[in-house]
């Protein structure tokens, strides 16, 4: 999955193809292979944009670190929500596995130049507000299957004819729950994401993180009934679930396990602040308010934002702080629908 996704010049996220757009066609978004929030309708991130600016408020922070930014579009709607708002920032720092991607940022963020900065590793110490929309599910996962009773680890060989082919190996790994029941079972577990979790502990010293993505808490995650996992690739606006196909050509990707996220992040010694679905954090932070004089075309893309039957229940938003930024508030999009109690 690492080399599929990030390959340099050959990985989906290292190549010059599109990506993101509305539409696989069309004379702006010809060949694009899904939509996000941000470039569904600036209102996301203006929206993310209030949130952002109480946690640097309540931080004393004044940095944005943003983790796999995209076409650079939430970055630049953070950036305006935060001058509409007179709160200072002083650099916006974009760290991206992809320099075509990179450029695209650059090209969208012309106008920032002067505040924004790209890494692509994390220094040794940093604060600030941390963003990541997206970029947890693209994280590489392992894949582990039942069989009759008994766990494998699911990988990737050559066949007789050099082509690629799933093969199964007996392994000591499980799924961090008991999956009830004795049929076949497929599932992942994400110990990239949480050690990358891990590692932002290590060296973050002051500020507030918000992980937006797709997926569920644990006992979600493994319900018995999720017998097929959830990894899946997106091309061209249509799912299929080969990620042994058309390599590099088609993003591959798993929902997130929330209950894991938040685990390694206590672990490693940071504080939970909230978890909530993307619709109710966008309510409390003020998105009808945003929407008011928005006019009718984003009004009707800011409904697939919350509705719970498109991106409103489906994408979480988890929230976590070093112990020295946790206490003394509660995050505007935390302030009612909390649901930590279900991790």
């Amino acid at each position: 999955m690492a080399l599929a996704l990030y390959e340099p010049g050959l990985g989906y996220y290292a190549n010059a193809s599109p990506k993101f757009g509305h539409l696989p066609g069309g004379p702006q978004e010809q060949g694009s292979d899904f939509v996000t929030a941000p470039e569904l309708t600036p209102l996301f991130g203006h929206t993310l944009a209030r949130q952002v600016a109480q946690a640097l408020q309540a931080t004393g922070t004044d940095e944005v670190w943003e983790f796999g930014a995209g076409s650079g579009a939430l970055a630049r709607q953070v950036i305006e929500g935060l001058d509409a708002l007179s709160v200072p920032l002083c650099r916006y720092t974009i760290v991206d596995l992809s320099g075509d991607l990179r450029e695209r940022q650059r090209a969208t963020l012309r106008a920032h130049e002067a505040r924004v900065t790209w890494a692509d590793r994390l220094p040794q110490r940093l604060s600030g507000v941390l963003l990541g929309n997206e970029v947890l599910d693209a994280m590489p996962v392992q894949l582990l299957v039942r069989l009759s009773g008994q766990w494998h680890e699911r990988g990737v060989v050559l066949d007789a004819d050099g082509g690629l082919a799933w093969a199964d190996r007996p392994t000591g790994l499980r799924p961090p729950l008991e999956v009830d029941g004795s049929h076949d079972y497929l599932t992942e577990i994400h110990p990239q994401a949480e050690a990358f979790v891990r590692t932002l502990a290590e060296r973050w010293q002051r500020g507030a993180a918000f992980f937006i993505d797709y997926g569920f808490p644990e006992a979600e995650y493994y319900h018995p009934q999720r017998h097929m996992g959830t990894l899946t690739c997106h091309r061209a606006h249509r799912r299929d679930d080969n990620p042994l196909a058309d390599l590099g050509l088609k993003d591959i990707t798993a929902h997130v396990n929330f209950t894991a996220i938040a685990l390694a992040a206590q672990e490693a010694g940071l504080s939970v602040l909230g978890y909530t679905s993307q619709g109710r954090f966008l309510l409390n932070a003020g998105l009808p308010e945003l929407a008011r004089n928005a006019g009718v075309r984003e009004n009707a893309l800011m409904q697939r934002l919350i509705n719970e039957h498109e991106m409103g229940e489906l994408f979480k938003v988890l929230c976590f702080a070093p112990e020295a930024s946790a206490t003394g508030w509660t995050p505007l999009g935390m302030a009612s629908g909390d649901r930590t109690h279900r991790l």
